[in-house]
């Protein structure tokens, strides 16, 4: 079933989203960051009684907070590269306009599941005695964090006081990106990912290599179109984002990039928790956002596809989904391609927000 197209009102600011405005846009942007410098600060919770309680010598992920205008925060779980904060580079002052921006940074040298999940725990109470509900940002395999989360809370019972859920490209186990059985993956990303999921031994320090070069081939392919860059960054914003995304790329180490796809196979399909006990995962508004050119990412057969085209008001009742496209004669807007095709996915963004702070507290649970 094909998912509608999202095709925003006419509005100025809508408008200046259009191609001819995209470089006035980004000059009024980057004065605005001139002006107002980015300031995300290390921050821990008051009080950390799950995270505490997880023990081990497994390395935490790092969360940042960067202090926004609204009452509305965000937490940013990011894919496996780049970091949360380089994910929405382009979209950090948008968020800040409804409120503090969370971004969740994965250790570069191991990864725990259960631990993130329970500082993902600890943060949202601590938000809660501050009477927040925030909005999960979630993008690619952070999506598929976020989606684990809400699972294992509804199996103990609880429903979490989120004020809404954005999942962007969702990959929420490894059967959305390789296929069951022996048969060689459709993507790239795929056959990368194959020899991770080996039972018998580690893939090696080469295939680590291989999928570090696949990671970084994708973001400079994406950074190829110079002049659609140009109406998005300055040329020294480009070079920080580089920077930050190879340098990330780079650091994780052998350790920690197993690390991260032995959390992914550790996470449920959503077709195997499609039940009554488990479902809802929640009742706060959600927004699901496939991109047009998913199948660089995804399996054609990929649960998750399946489970969000066809049920997600199964998973969220108050949830839409939407399939982001460009405007004809426009490269087509990638998985997960929130920075090279940031002006694609603001409009749905926009609206989505623009609700929420509409609403009066308390917000759906």
């Amino acid at each position: 079933m094909p998912l509608p197209r999202f095709a925003p009102p006419q509005t100025w600011y809508s408008l200046l989203h259009a191609a001819p405005l995209r470089s006035l846009h980004t000059l009024v942007r980057t004065v605005e960051d001139r002006r107002v410098r980015a300031g995300a600060l290390p921050f821990r919770p008051a009080v950390e009684p799950s995270a505490a309680s997880c023990g081990g010598t497994a390395p935490r992920a790092e969360i940042r907070r960067e202090a926004g205008r609204g009452s509305v925060p965000t937490i940013v779980l990011g894919g496996f590269v780049p970091d949360a904060g380089e994910q929405i580079f382009l979209l950090r002052r948008f968020l800040l306009s409804s409120g503090d921006v969370y971004s969740i940074h994965y250790p570069a040298d191991g990864f725990s599941l259960p631990l993130l999940l329970a500082q993902l725990d600890d943060l949202l109470e601590d938000l809660k005695r501050r009477g927040q509900r925030p909005v999960v940002f979630a993008v690619s395999f952070g999506a598929g964090l976020a989606l684990e989360w809400l699972r294992r809370a509804r199996a103990r019972g609880v429903t979490l006081p989120l004020g809404g859920v954005v999942l962007v490209s969702p990959v929420a186990c490894v059967e959305d990106v390789v296929p069951p059985g022996t048969g060689k993956p459709g993507t790239l990303i795929g056959r990368a990912l194959k020899p991770f999921l080996q039972e018998a031994a580690s893939p090696g320090a080469a295939a680590v290599e291989r999928a570090r070069v696949l990671f970084a081939r994708m973001f400079e392919a994406g950074a190829q179109n110079k002049l659609a860059l140009r109406r998005l960054m300055t040329a020294r914003e480009l070079h920080r984002l580089h920077e930050g995304v190879l340098g990330t790329i780079r650091g994780i180490t052998d350790e920690g990039a197993c690390a991260r796809v032995q959390a992914m196979r550790e996470m449920c399909s959503p077709t195997g928790y499609f039940t009554p006990g488990l479902l809802p995962l929640s009742t706060a508004p959600a927004l699901v956002l496939f991109a047009e050119r998913e199948e660089g990412m995804l399996d054609a057969a990929a649960p998750s596809l399946f489970a969000f085209r066809h049920a997600h008001r199964a998973y969220f009742p108050d949830g839409n989904v939407r399939e982001v496209r460009a405007a004809p004669g426009q490269p087509p807007v990638q998985h997960a391609s929130l920075v090279f095709h940031v002006f694609e996915f603001l409009p749905p963004l926009q609206a989505f927000y623009a609700r929420l702070r509409a609403q009066r507290w308390p917000l759906a649970a």
